[in-house]
């Protein structure tokens, strides 16, 4: 799939942990979470962006319109124990898929999703999940992903009994 004129897709690095979480507080406050509670993680976010990216356990993708950061996505390379679905170790877990709204309608969350999974095949990974917002849905469906019945528990520092 080719990029609309006057765009660029790259490789993100550590240098740019900052445009990263920038980008997910961005998505997280579209889906409707309190911006406040998002800035209490802001450095803590960029500290763990630049950490993932040094180490490699990130890889992230950035399209740019002019020099600057338009949209973004990112896999987290996770090592499980195979499976039947999955018969090597490392999973991908996408994350991060951004588009500022000036420049949605473009078709350039796909293309980050294609550019990730040509990374996926290239490394061999057979399984790649992903938590889709509603407005996402349509994209990663098209794709060929398929919902899974997760579950989530989120702990809090009080002991239940």
């Amino acid at each position: 799939m080719t990029l609309p004129a006057g765009y660029t897709l790259r490789a993100a690095g550590p240098a740019d942990a900052a445009v990263i979480q920038e980008q997910r507080t961005a998505m997280f406050t579209d889906m409707g979470l309190d911006p406040a509670r998002l800035a209490q993680v802001h450095e803590a976010g960029v500290a763990w962006h630049t950490r993932a990216l040094t180490a490699g356990t990130y890889t992230g993708r950035l399209i740019e319109c002019g020099g600057h950061p338009v949209a973004g996505a990112g896999i987290l390379w996770t090592d499980l124990p195979p499976s039947p679905d999955s018969p090597g170790s490392t999973r991908a877990y996408v994350m991060n898929v951004y588009v500022h709204p000036g420049h949605r309608g473009r078709r350039l969350a796909r293309i980050l999703m294609n550019s990730l999974l040509g990374e996926c095949r290239a490394r061999g990974v057979t399984t790649v999940t992903l938590t889709a917002s509603h407005a996402g849905r349509p994209t990663y469906e098209a794709l060929g992903f398929t919902p899974l019945p997760e579950l989530k528990l989120v702990l809090s520092e009080e002991v239940t009994s």
